[in-house]
């Protein structure tokens, strides 16, 4: 099983652009599919982005569809989320997740991320 820690996250204003990145252990990286989800204030934790084992498909929530990116480096067991024209809407905690069986079943501890207006 893998362990993730997520890091990245900060202050923005509003139009600007915050890339996360989680570091995976473990050798079984490229066997997971990984998520990025998020969670503000409030509200329940939602679904952002996912990709394959591979990286050749990536799936996104509406609401970042065209701003984020997610992509991973197998090598470095890594998975990246690139933000760009965040919006203050964007604010919460955002967490990496890994997927075997299609269930996102390890998390990580999660970084936070802050776009004043």
């Amino acid at each position: 099983q893998v362990q993730l820690v997520e890091s990245g996250g900060g202050l923005v204003q509003a139009g600007g652009s915050l890339r996360l990145s989680c570091a995976a252990s473990g050798r079984t990286f490229s066997t997971y599919d990984m998520g990025w989800f998020r969670q503000a204030p409030g509200k329940e934790r939602e679904f952002v982005a996912a990709t394959s084992r591979r990286g050749g498909t990536a799936y996104y929530t509406d609401s970042v569809k065209g701003r984020f990116t997610i992509s991973r480096d197998n090598a470095k067991n890594t998975v990246y989320l690139q933000m760009n024209s965040l919006k203050p809407e964007d604010t919460a905690v955002y967490y990496c997740a890994a997927a075997l069986g299609g269930s996102y079943n390890t998390w990580g501890q999660g970084t936070q991320v802050t776009v004043s207006s």
